[in-house]
């Protein structure tokens, strides 16, 4: 039994360092993506231009943000001490808070955006 702990505890932990490397990922693949909109607004310039980049951006966040949640749950698997326990409740209280907020404002964001293009949010 002493042996399916131990590989069930190294799964959990090569699982959590993927879905950290995940979050890592998604804010360089969000910061990418970001330069690429600002390189082009300065080109084109658009009158959505700021607007779009935190759209873009503040999305790649909220999906780093899950992956960080996700490798949470996972590393308390491994280690469910009542501390262990205490810590993820508000770490995942924070980033819930986070995400709930950056949402908000991401939705804002469309919606400014369909204001000044005159078109429906998509």
């Amino acid at each position: 039994m002493a042996g399916f702990e131990h590989m069930l505890t190294v799964a959990a932990e090569a699982l959590k360092l993927l879905l950290e490397g995940a979050a890592l990922i998604a804010v360089l693949c969000g910061v990418g993506a970001a330069l690429l909109s600002a390189a082009q607004s300065v080109r084109d310039r658009p009158p959505t231009a700021l607007v779009d980049l935190r759209i873009r951006f503040g999305s790649w966040l909220a999906v780093a943000l899950e992956f960080q949640l996700g490798a949470d749950i996972v590393g308390t698997t491994v280690s469910p001490s009542a501390e262990a326990l205490l810590q993820l409740g508000l770490i995942a209280l924070i980033r819930t808070f986070l995400n709930y907020f950056l949402g908000r404002e991401l939705a804002e964001q469309a919606k400014l955006r369909a204001e000044i293009t005159g078109s429906p949010t998509r």
